[in-house]
């Protein structure tokens, strides 16, 4: 059986993921959860050497011979496009592909909160997707530059191992490079990129201190930088951010990650509650004046996640457990999927009796502060004030801006 023939049984059972393994049948993974394609042999040790080779070119194959695993992007004819990790493993061949879809989906059309669009609208400093493999990262990374791409006339450059969506020319001009193909590393591109008088610049990832060093370098140059950390929320993606730095350099990067942060969107999927698929919570941070006193002093920077949860009406951000909350109140998610997610299981037990906890009090208290504060009365992420109240986001959150429940995407095929 050749590759395009799983390929194409993977995109008709709308799997995000295609696993190749000797001995096991061909596995998928459909909404989260694991399905072995058992119409077909189990796989031989011949068969996945076939199926990687048949994909890889002579350099590839070269590449791979020597470092025993490779990224690459595989394209199908009106099937679509895959990324791609051929490895080795006890001596064997492995593969995973994770399904690319051809049609990059809008903010709204993956239920994402329209706060995201006024953070699109930035035109310098750096931008933050955030979360574990397969939350939906570079699918919203992709919706964010479509976005940018579709209404303004900037230059876009991305930096990809490997390339994943596909950008057309609509208003901006977007070119796309990728990591082993049209440069040798992010960091060696990223600065290239500062030559080639680019508006929007968009990293894959940033994997280690070059590269974040660059990427914050590019932010304070006047340049609108989104990027991708492998962290759960705010507080840890800082955190992971400064760490990378030798100690006697973390004060000085602290000051200036506070002054070109601006949005740090963290994502989960968690299943629907009717069985369609899967539908993203984000945790949402907008770099405020208070924020980013938190992110300048080290002991204050674990008071981010109250500060969020504090600026929902004013500011649009929104913790993890209160996106869950909006979710399971607009019926897309049940109750156990939510408290199984949430952060803080207790206070969100109490939250949907009704109760008010204690931290939820001081939340209030620190909202009533900050907008009562003159210096930290700020526009919102967009440039302009935020008129998203906590009722407006509900709503967002819940019909996907504006869609029937019948009408919603299917967010498990548009994963990371």
């Amino acid at each position: 059986m050749h590759i395009n023939d799983l390929l194409k049984i993977a995109t008709e059972r709308k799997a995000s993921d295609l696993h190749l393994k000797v001995g096991s049948y061909p596995i998928i993974r459909i909404d989260g959860g694991l399905a072995a394609i058992e119409s077909v042999n189990r796989l031989m040790a011949e068969d996945t050497v076939s199926m990687a080779f048949s994909i890889l070119n002579g350099r590839q194959k070269h590449k791979f011979k020597e470092n025993h695993e490779i990224d690459v992007a595989y394209s199908v004819p009106g099937l679509g496009r895959f990324r791609c990790n051929v490895f080795q493993q006890r001596g064997t061949v492995g593969m995973v592909l994770r399904v690319i879809p051809v049609r990059i989906m809008t903010i709204r059309e993956l239920m994402l909160p329209t706060t995201i669009e006024d953070i699109c609208n930035e035109q310098r400093g750096m931008i933050l997707c955030t979360g574990t493999t397969g939350s939906g990262k570079s699918t919203t990374l992709a919706g964010m530059i479509d976005y940018i791409n579709a209404r303004r006339t900037e230059h876009i450059i991305t930096i990809e191992d490997p390339i994943e969506f596909l950008h057309r020319d609509k208003k901006s001009i977007v070119n796309q490079r990728e990591i082993g193909v049209d440069t040798n590393s992010f960091s060696n591109a990223l600065r290239g990129a500062l030559r080639q008088d680019p508006d929007v610049i968009l990293v894959g990832e940033m994997r280690d201190y070059e590269t974040i060093e660059t990427a914050i370098h590019a932010s304070e140059t006047g340049h609108l930088l989104l990027s991708t950390l492998h962290t759960l929320d705010a507080t840890e993606t800082v955190n992971r951010i400064i760490s990378v730095f030798p100690p006697h350099q973390q004060k000085q990067i602290r000051l200036q990650l506070s002054g070109v942060l601006k949005a740090i969107i963290s994502m989960r999927l968690v299943p629907r509650k009717d069985n369609k698929g899967r539908v993203p919570a984000a945790e949402i941070m907008i770099a405020t004046p208070y924020i980013k006193t938190c992110i300048e002093e080290k002991e204050k920077t674990k008071q981010i996640h109250d500060a969020i949860a504090a600026g929902v009406s004013q500011y649009g951000m929104q913790t993890f457990d209160q996106s869950l909350y909006y979710l399971w109140k607009s019926g897309l998610i049940t109750y156990e999927e939510a408290l199984k997610r949430c952060t803080n299981p207790d206070e969100f037990k109490l939250k949907v009796q009704g109760i008010q906890s204690t931290s939820d009090i001081a939340r209030d208290n620190m909202e009533s502060s900050i907008a009562a504060s003159p210096g930290l009365s700020v526009s919102g992420a967009g440039g302009g004030p935020s008129t998203l109240d906590s009722n407006e986001f509900t709503n967002d959150m819940g019909t996907g801006g504006g869609q029937s429940d019948d009408d919603l995407f299917d967010f498990s095929s548009e994963l990371d």
